[in-house]
């Protein structure tokens, strides 16, 4: 019985969405499952696909909190 975790940043796919959608969530499922059947041969009534949504300030990147780096390249950029 395959468990696969997906994690992903609660920010939302477009402008102003603060998390991914129902539908995206059920593609991802639909995805991850179809993946393990066509790869592993596992059948997808055997496969759980759990789906964890990290809120920006748990998670960094470059030794900053995510929000900070994400300055620290703009800026690069810019200047």
């Amino acid at each position: 019985m395959p468990i696969v975790t997906i994690q992903v940043t609660r920010e939302g796919t477009r402008p102003g969405a603060n998390a991914i959608t129902a539908d995206e969530k059920a593609r991802l499922i639909a995805g991850a499952s179809q993946l393990l059947l066509d790869v592993l041969h596992k059948p997808l009534e055997a496969t759980f696909v759990v789906i964890e949504e990290v809120e920006l300030e748990n998670w960094g990147w470059g030794g900053l909190p995510v929000q900070d780096y994400r300055k620290k390249l703009a800026e690069k950029a810019a200047g």
